[in-house]
This record gives structure tokens, sequence and C-alpha cells, in this order.
């Protein structure tokens, strides 16, 4: 759909070395294998599943690239993508659509958080077969609300009650949902016991000492941590797979029984935090943290409005865990049942846009950002946004030729254990 110079790309880049297959095999390296390998496959649908698989790929090839303007630093959510916000219930359990991703968060340049964006925008147009100029239009008013909202200095936040159109429409079905809708998606009941359906896809069986320990753990938790929900048991634990970029790290979910309200119940996620992929590419000092998964939480809790309900963290067999009651993955806006309404799609973009400078007017002047006058300063002046601009539609094309490779190497099976 961007009419690039793919080949031209892809030949400049086949003389790179390394390859980007063993770039991406190297990154991956460390995770779990067997999980690995799904990550591997998902990639291999389609030049946006592979982007979002290689945060690794994207911020090494722009540490690499001629400066921006000049931009102030801001508390990053890392992985900004149109995927990447949705719905999740706060800790005073009303629901709320912002930014939900925390995992490559970090101290950085403004810039590097909305090229993130805008080439996802590309990328995610061009694989929904939307034409070229909506992409440019839209990334194009993704710069434009962020700089507005900066320079008007105006902190937004979205629940039902400030939505509007299909962002209010999509918060009032999630706010209408039941807990015992999800947990029927989720779990089975047998003997008068529930527990989690072991499908082989989203949820895995655990080996039985490692399970012990996980239950043993999360009891210990609720009785000891002030984060921890009040009056409630492990019923069950298991594996738990979600995402894409994530894929590989240590993931699992528990079901939660009220004491005395046995009919109410949580589903907690404790996902393994690992160190940000931009950390080896950025120059600017960070807080020295206590775990990686800290770091996630603490920006989180900087960033969003209010954070998720039973944000926390934990250590477990010297691994650093986020915890926070599970989110499920659907409560996104899936722009292929909106692409041909454009109205819609624009309206979802401005809001994302509108969250995203919120975020980091939000968390300024903290612990080394900007303070909130240079943000400001910074969306009055629109100098930078074109080289952005540039710059994401040409590595929206660098995303094709990069999966090209990858997927012919995929499947000569260069990546099978």
């Amino acid at each position: 759909m961007i009419s690039l110079p793919y080949r031209k790309v892809q030949e400049d880049y086949m003389d790179a070395i390394p390859s980007v297959s063993q770039r991406i095999k190297t990154f991956n390296a460390p995770l779990l294998a067997d999980k690995v390998q799904l990550k591997y496959q998902l990639m291999a649908e389609g030049p946006y599943r592979f982007f979002r698989g290689t945060c690794h790929l994207f911020y090494e090839d722009l540490s690499k690239h001629p400066e921006f303007p000049a931009a102030p630093l801001v508390w990053m959510c890392g992985d900004l993508h149109v995927e990447n916000m949705g719905t999740y219930k706060g800790d005073n359990r009303q629901v709320y659509f912002d930014l939900n991703d925390f995992d490559e968060a970090i101290l950085g340049p403004a810039t590097w958080e909305l090229v993130r964006m805008t080439t996802s925008i590309f990328v995610a147009f061009s694989h929904l077969k939307m034409e070229e100029r909506k992409a440019i239009k839209s990334a194009t008013l993704f710069l434009d609300t962020y700089a507005k909202t900066l320079a008007a200095d105006k902190i937004r936040y979205i629940d039902p009650r400030t939505a509007d159109g299909i962002v209010k429409t999509f918060l009032d079905a999630v706010s209408r949902r039941k807990q015992t809708d999800i947990l029927r998606k989720h779990t089975k009941e047998r003997d008068n016991k529930i527990s989690f359906i072991i499908d082989n896809e989203k949820h895995y069986k655990l080996e039985k000492g490692l399970k012990k320990e996980l239950k043993a753990y999360i009891s210990h938790w609720i009785a000891t941590n002030d984060d921890s929900p009040y009056n409630y048991r492990v019923l069950d634990v298991c594996f738990r797979v979600a995402g894409t970029g994530s894929l590989g790290v240590k993931r699992y979910l528990f079901l939660l029984q009220n004491i005395r309200n046995k009919k109410e119940y949580l589903l907690l996620d404790m996902k393994q935090a690992t160190p940000s992929s931009l950390a080896p590419y950025l120059k600017t000092p960070q807080p020295i943290w206590e775990s990686e998964a800290q770091r996630t939480v603490t920006i989180q809790q900087k960033a969003q409005n209010i954070p998720p309900a039973l944000l926390s963290t934990a250590v477990f067999k010297n691994d650093s865990y986020v915890i926070q009651e599970m989110q499920p993955v659907e409560d996104k806006v899936d722009f292929n049942l909106i692409k041909k309404r454009y109205r819609d799609v624009c309206e979802v973009i401005n809001t994302m846009a509108t969250l995203t400078a919120s975020a980091h007017l939000r968390s300024s002047g903290r612990q080394g950002s900007a303070t909130a006058d240079c943000l400001i300063d910074f969306g009055k002046n629109k100098e930078w946004q074109d080289s952005l601009l540039q710059y994401a539609i040409k590595y929206a094309a660098q995303v094709s030729a990069d999966y090209a490779v990858y997927a012919q190497d995929f499947k000569s099976g260069f990546f099978q254990q």
C-alpha cells in the first residue's frame, strides 16, 4: 500500500550483517524456547504481527539514524503502537481506556515514542489494505493532536463518562460485561470445583512441583502484601500466553476465590519483567531500579491516570514479576472491524494521541523527565513533525523488507529448535 522502493530497501538490508533473522534469534535466545517457537509462528502471520514482535529491531535501527530535532525527555511506554492501548479495570474498579503495556517503559526522547507509533499506523494500515493517503492522514493527525494537547497543557483521561463516539461505545460494552462472562471463557467446573481450561493455546498445564510453589507464593503474597486482595484464596494456577512481543517470558494466571463470598472470583496475572529492549540504544541516564518489575510499575503509575487493579511487584525464584488483575486481551480496538468507517478510525487515532500526550504531561518533571513547560514549548514547535513522518514512512517499508526475509527463513526452518 505504501508506495516505496521495497526492493531497494530489501537489497540494502541483505548486505547487512548479521541478518534480520539472526538478530531476532539472538534477542530471543534467553527466553523460554517452546514459547519463543509460538512467537516465531505468530510473527510469520504478516508484517504487522512481525512489527509487534520486534520492538528491539526498531530501536536498534532507530539508534543508527541521524538525530531528530531536539526533543524533551519523557517517560515512554516504549512499545507504543495502535494495539497497545485498550481498556482495563482500575484500582477504583472503574473501566478506563489508556496506554496499557509498559514492559519496555523507559526515560527517553519523546520523538522515539512518537515515531514508533506513527510507524505502526503505516504498517497496520498497509496490512489492513487501507489507502496510503489515509495512513498519511492518520499519522499526521496523531502527531498534530499530540502536539496540540501538549501546547494546551491539557491532561485528559478516558472512561465511560468522558469518552465520545466509538470509544464510548466500546467502553460501555466493556463496563456491562459481567465477571461470570470472563470466568466462563477461562474456567470449567467439575465436581463442584472450578479450574482453568487447559487448551494449550492460551493456558498451559504446569509441572506439579512448580504449581505447588506458585500457589504457596501467591497465598503468602495475599496474606502479607498491602496491594493484594483481602479474603481470597488460590484455587488454581496455569501458564498464560498472551500478546506477541512478550511471548517467551514466564507468565502465570491465578484463579482466586473470595473466602467470604464463594461466588466472587478474581483472575490474577503474574508476568516476568525483563530489561527494556530500548536500554542498549539510549544514552539517557536512568534511575537505579531495584528490579525490572519496579521499573515497569513505577513508570506505569506515573503515566496512567488510574493504575490497574492489584498492580504490584513480586520476586519469585530470583525473577521479578509484575502482578495485576488480568486484563482480557480482546479489550482493544479492532481496526479490522472499523477500517471501512474512516471517521471512526480518525476518532480513535485522535484519542490515542491525546492519551499519549496526557501520559507525558502527567509524568513530567519527575526523575529526569522534562518539565511541563518544556513539553508545552515542544508542542508549540511543529518543525519536528515532518522528519518523524518521513522516517515512519521509510521504516514501514523496512519492516516489509525485513518481514520478507524473516518469512522466508521461517519457512526454511531457520528458527526451528
